[in-house]
This record gives structure tokens, sequence and C-alpha cells, in this order.
């Protein structure tokens, strides 16, 4: 048979102050309850429990034995219900852990130089970073925000465009010295080229000629998990490798690289969004995450600066 509901909690808070209060009346009160109500609910826990739990005079009331260990539980829980809700409601102002997952070549770069910037605007933030390219699940990792490259699949997150950077074809002086540089998309046939060797690493890469965008398969001679590694093997002379600006500007400006096939460009570029869990709210310590990261990326990765919204991702 289904048990009668009831709200144990609101009887605990009733029972608490007729014992503090010394009274039904007293109880009633500090409530906004009639003497008779405050009975009523007192009677229904006796019958429940089956025991007295207070012993009532015309004069005075008397706690019981098992009325003074119901009112000590009772007064317990309801502490520790009250510690609960003050820590929910604490949770709608900039503290606790943050749990930000960044990849490689864009966290190294941008996320971690900014993060003792924004620690000290935030200093009740705990920051809980993990720089690697892995995709991780944000449920199941128990992560707050996640820093993505390049279009996004399919899911129920939410997302916020931080930037984009093109992408760029480029080689080391001494491999261009040793192989020459190719003039046209066809001649890459003939060179060693590095790819990436996850998933959602595109097979081809394309090209721009006379107007029209084509994609040209390319079979990689060696290929690496993470842009740092890709573009590290481009340094050494490796092969010519496909990675966003971002990652090769500062070696292209110190002439360590040198972009190729730039007339063939077709101007595609790699977005950057902070990805996040929705709903009717969104953790204060996320939403001043994400709106910082935003605005101080504003001019080294095409950053978009608007408040943080809670649109679905794009």
């Amino acid at each position: 048979m289904a048990r009668e509901r009831v709200n144990r909690a609101a009887e605990m808070e009733v029972f608490a102050a007729v014992v503090e209060r010394g009274g039904f009346s007293a109880a009633g009160r500090v409530l906004g309850l009639s003497p008779s109500a405050v009975s009523r609910i007192v009677a229904s826990v006796e019958r429940r429990l089956g025991v007295r739990l207070v012993i009532r005079t015309t004069r005075a009331l008397a706690v019981t034995p098992e009325g003074e260990a119901y009112h000590r539980a009772a007064r317990r829980i309801l502490n520790d219900l009250a510690h609960a809700e003050h820590a929910i409601c604490n949770q709608g102002a900039p503290r606790g852990r943050l749990r930000v997952s960044a990849t490689l070549s864009f966290g190294r770069r941008y996320i971690v130089p900014l993060l003792g910037e924004f620690l000290d605007r935030y200093p009740d933030i705990l920051v809980d970073v993990s720089v690697t390219d892995a995709v991780i699940d944000l449920v199941e990792e128990r992560a707050d925000v996640a820093i993505r490259i390049g279009p996004l699949p399919d899911s129920a997150l939410m997302a916020r465009r931080l930037g984009e950077s093109p992408r760029v074809i480029v080689a080391s002086p001494a491999y261009l010295v040793r192989h020459g540089e190719p003039r046209r998309p066809e001649d890459l046939a003939g060179h060693r080229c590095i790819g990436f060797n996850f998933r959602r690493a595109e097979p081809n890469w394309p090209f721009r000629r006379d107007g029209e965008t084509f994609d040209l398969a390319i079979r990689p001679a060696i290929e690496a998990n993470n842009g740092d590694t890709v573009l590290q093997l481009a340094l050494d002379g490796v092969g010519l490798a496909r990675v966003g600006r971002f990652v090769a500007e500062e070696d292209i400006a110190a002439g360590r690289l040198v972009e190729v096939l730039a007339d063939f460009n077709p101007g595609d570029v790699e977005p950057f969004h902070a990805l996040y869990l929705g709903g009717a709210t969104v953790p204060a310590r996320v939403r001043v995450f994400i709106d910082f990261m935003a605005a101080r990326l504003v001019g080294t990765s095409r950053a978009a600066a608007s408040p943080l919204d809670h649109s679905p991702k794009q």
C-alpha cells in the first residue's frame, strides 16, 4: 500500500519550534500557525512514531526522553538543510571549483596565459584546468567548460563562439630548400605532408582556384594527435602541414616557417567555441569565465565580445 506523503521537514520545524519556544502558542506565533494547527502536527508525528514526544498540561509542556532525542535529530537535519540551501544559493556568486578542459594548442597559447589575470579578478574561484586534445564528455568528467576548435558535433550542449583563425599550409625553409616549394596544389603529390590522426580530422585539404573551391586528397607521411606536435614536425623540416594560423603565426613572423600555396588558400577558418551545460541558469563561475575569455581574446583570435548567451550550439 502506498505510504501517505508527509512533509517531514515541515513537521520537524514545527516540533523544534514547540520545544525551543516552550509551547504550542509560542511556536505558532513564530511559524504563523494557530495553536490548534501546531497541536495537530505534533500529534500526527506522535501517532506515526508510536511514542509520546511531549506531555501537555494546562500550565506547562514537558518533553519526554523520546521527544528530546527526536528534537536533537530534527535540529541536526534542519541545520543540514539550511546549510545545503545556503551552499546552493551561493552558487549565484562567482566562486567554487571551475573545471575547464581546453585543447592543447589553443589552451596553451591563449587560455593558460590568461588564468592569472582571471584569478586576480575572481579570487574565490578555484580553476581546475586540463589541457588536452582528448574529447571529453562534460557530464561524465564533471567539467564546467570545454574549449573546442573546429566544427561542433551535434549535442545537447550550449556553445559560445570565442573566435576563429584562418588555416595555412606551412613548411620550414630547410624543407623547401631540400624538396622545393609547391607552386600548385597538385604538386603536393610529390611532397611529404603531415596530418592529424584523430577521427574528426579532415582527410582532404581544400583549395580555391579561378573562383572555385575544391578538395585535394592528401596521403600523410606522418600523423599526430595535436597541433603542437604537427607544428614541431614542420619546424623540424619533416614536411608540410596545414594548421590554424594562430598556431604558426609566431614562427611565420620569425622566419622559422614559410606559408606556401597562399594564392590557393580557400579562406576557411577554424572556429573556437566554449561548450557548457545549459539549463534555466548557468553557474556564475561559468558565466564570468566565458565572458572574461571572450572579452580578452578580442584581437587575438577574432573573438566575439558579446555577453554570454544561452543559445544552443550551432
